[in-house]
């Protein structure tokens, strides 16, 4: 059985953990709760069909959990905001921001996301965990989620009208964070957002795209952000004008940012060779600009509210020979920070759609949802 099927993804997953399988005709979908509720890989084509999450095959076989990262893979994975700065939750107080003392926290690393309620379409989930960050903040919350396929007429909904002539898998997650504490979360002592993370098998020549607000940087600030792990090669990230292409191809590392004032709330990435586009929306605010974005920058930070909303990483060694964690990419989308009484909530949806057939066809479905043409393959 090829390893790039669904249905070889399914067997890997159940025989190690309870898999829930949500269907709708060819389209299917893997959600694991013991993984943190992860929706872990999806395909349009039946059991046979191409699978599009990246799973950490060698990891998720061992049955073993890692405290740094239990990095089973997955197209859509909860996690919480910021990753870096003085109120991030990735280091402790006085650490340096290096992959030496960079661990998750384990309230979202480990442990299951417990069922409660479930139907052939959706499954809900939900956890109780707290968290510290780098200035000594706790934060208790409650995190519900649920997982949902999206048939035609709720795709062409979500998209605003018919996506043509391609075949298509889409579902979503709606995730809600609930302060369960007892004192408000305000700026003073840093704040959460929610962050969902998609990890997708590399493509050799394929492009993430990012749709960007045009407008002067005076107004907007600037068009992205891409001193996360140190310059991209010109060759690896373009920023036109209305626009950002960013290579996904599992080689190099990298990370682009795209903040709330350039972010027009959706984005995805194009395969060329395997006639596959893919697109992630998300419910970005229409107030987005004027709100607060946890910033993760690996640095301490003059701002650590002017984050971003849209984040894409592509995986790479961190110096030669170091080794990977991946190879994969991903597509990421963050809320805005969570200023919350005890009691009140927010709630973050992060949608996926993966779309085949002919390259005119999705370049129709690219142009009307991304407003971007689909790029030219490498050669």
């Amino acid at each position: 059985m090829s390893q790039d099927t669904y249905a070889s993804d399914l067997a890997l997953l159940r025989n190690h953990a309870e898999t829930l399988e949500l269907t709708d005709g060819q389209g299917r979908l893997a959600i694991v709760p013991d993984y943190q509720g992860r929706a872990m890989t999806s395909t349009l084509a039946g059991e046979g069909g191409r699978s599009f999450g990246w799973l950490n095959r060698e990891f998720i076989a061992s049955g073993t959990d890692d405290a740094t990262f239990n990095n089973y893979g997955g197209e859509d994975r909860f996690w919480l905001g910021p990753e870096a700065g003085q109120f991030g939750l990735w280091f402790r107080e006085a650490e340096p921001f290096d992959l030496d003392h960079w661990r998750t926290p384990a309230g979202f690393n480990a442990g299951p996301f417990n069922v409660t309620a479930r139907d052939d379409t959706s499954v809900t989930m939900a956890r109780s965990l707290a968290v510290t960050n780098r200035s000594g903040a706790v934060f208790d919350c409650v995190v519900e989620r649920t997982v949902r396929l999206l048939d035609a007429d709720a795709t062409a909904e979500r998209l605003r009208g018919d996506v043509g002539d391609v075949r298509t898998i889409a579902f979503e997650s709606e995730n809600v964070l609930a302060n369960a504490g007892e004192t408000p979360w305000t700026r003073d002592g840093g704040l959460l957002s929610i962050w969902i993370l998609g990890q997708f098998k590399p493509l050799a020549r394929g492009v993430v795209i990012v749709p960007l607000r045009t407008g002067s940087e005076a107004d907007f600030g600037p068009a992205a952000t891409t001193k996360y792990f140190g310059p991209i090669p010109p060759e690896r990230c373009t920023v036109e004008k209305d626009h950002l292409l960013f290579a996904c191809d599992g080689r190099f590392r990298s990370k682009i940012g795209v903040s709330p004032r350039r972010s027009r709330g959706v984005l995805g990435s194009y395969d060329p060779d395997g006639n596959v586009l893919t697109i992630v929306q998300f419910n970005q605010p229409l107030t987005a600009a004027e709100l607060p974005y946890v910033n993760s920058l690996w640095e301490l930070q003059d701002r650590p509210f002017s984050g971003d909303a849209i984040n894409s990483y592509n995986d790479g060694e961190a110096e030669p020979g170091a080794g990977q964690l991946g190879p994969f990419y991903e597509i990421e989308t963050s809320s805005p920070a969570a200023v919350c009484e005890p009691g009140q909530a927010i709630t973050h949806v992060h949608r996926t759609f993966h779309f085949a057939g002919e390259t005119a066809a999705l370049g129709a479905v690219a142009e009307r949802v991304l407003g971007v043409a689909l790029p030219a393959p490498a050669s």
